[in-house]
């Protein structure tokens, strides 16, 4: 059986927190306009920790929490959409700071899906019986790839790490991923990385594709709202129906739904077309925002803390992403 049990969770908010008020200082925007359009009331920047930083912070917090140590952890799986370095990997990175030195190291990039993906990959490297505590961890650092003069985008995200530690299980897992190659233009982040090798034009021909045009689109998070909206509740509703439908489940089943937080009109839509009642489902966007792949993960940890997380309890993990991405996680504790 492909299950996991979730041993522990951490996480890293960073200490810079952004109100919708500190916005309308900067922006055209004011508190209401946010609130009653994503749901978000505030949200936290890195201003000088980086992403692997993070990373580790909350990785050292999920040991803990988990009652190992560092050198316990047999493999560490990360994902990350925005990190500093493109090698070393945002593992290897974590494994150097937190002294996880039996730990082989994976990196993952399925933007706001990764922590789905990870974890969908960790099941399987535990069902292999080589690896027998696995870490997996999502950070991002979003501020430095927004462009705030896009008052639409920048007010949605937020910077921040999660992890948990997770082992075998007999009991079971279930999960359905999905990409969308053709809709890449809804989202993405272009690496605007300058060249000075002689032999090769400054600027290739991919840039010429109508989604580049405009050097901002070279630099920051570019974002269609609109077509990420329907993309988005389309995606998590066949998510979870098909990974129900694996797993022989209905709705009522579940005890727990943890949605990618992304905002709360795209939650709120998909949840009320699966008929999953709200009580059921958790949401902390208004003081975390859009922390991509470390949204999933820090509800996790919120959970945790405030004891929720019970053994036996049917979750499912549902999320979508630039790529564009979606996927969905049934899983017993």
């Amino acid at each position: 059986m492909r299950g996991i049990k979730i041993l522990g969770t951490g996480v890293y908010t960073p200490e810079t927190k952004i109100t919708n008020n500190d916005l309308s200082e900067i922006m055209e925007t004011d508190n209401e306009w946010i609130v009653s359009r994503t749901g978000i009331e505030s949200r936290n920047y890195s201003k000088n920790k980086s992403n692997h930083y993070m990373a580790a912070e909350a990785s050292k917090a999920a040991i803990e929490n988990a009652g190992l140590k560092p050198e316990d952890i047999d493999l560490i799986i990360a994902s990350s959409c925005s990190t500093e370095y493109f090698y070393p990997n945002l593992a290897s990175l974590i494994q150097g700071c937190i002294g996880a030195v039996n730990a082989a190291v994976v990196e993952i990039n399925t933007a706001c899906t990764g922590f789905i993906s990870a974890l969908d990959i960790a099941s399987r490297y535990l069902m292999d019986g080589d690896y027998k505590k696995v870490l997996v961890v999502a950070s991002e650092r979003l501020a430095p790839h927004v462009d705030f003069g896009d008052r639409a985008s920048c007010i949605l995200f937020g910077d921040g790490a999660g992890a948990a530690v997770i082992e075998h299980s007999d009991k079971p897992l279930y999960s359905y991923l999905s990409g969308k190659a053709d809709k890449f233009e809804a989202l993405y982040c272009h690496i605007n990385k300058q060249n000075n090798c002689p032999y090769i034009e400054d600027k290739d021909e991919t840039t010429s594709l109508p989604a580049f045009d405009g050097e901002n689109k070279l630099e920051y998070l570019q974002m269609d709202g609109k077509g990420v909206y329907k993309f988005a509740v389309d995606a998590m509703t066949v998510a979870v129906e098909k990974t129900l439908a694996k797993a022989g489940l209905t709705k009522e089943d579940i005890d727990l739904v943890i949605p990618h937080q992304a905002n709360i009109r795209i939650i709120q839509s998909a949840t009320k077309a699966l008929g999953i009642p709200s009580e059921k489902v958790f949401v902390n966007i208004a003081n975390h925002a859009n922390t991509s792949s470390a949204c999933i993960p820090t509800c996790l940890d919120d959970l945790n803390k405030e004891g929720r997380i019970k053994d036996g309890m049917k979750i499912c993990l549902v999320g979508f992403g630039a790529g564009l991405t979606s996927g969905a996680i049934i899983f017993e504790q």
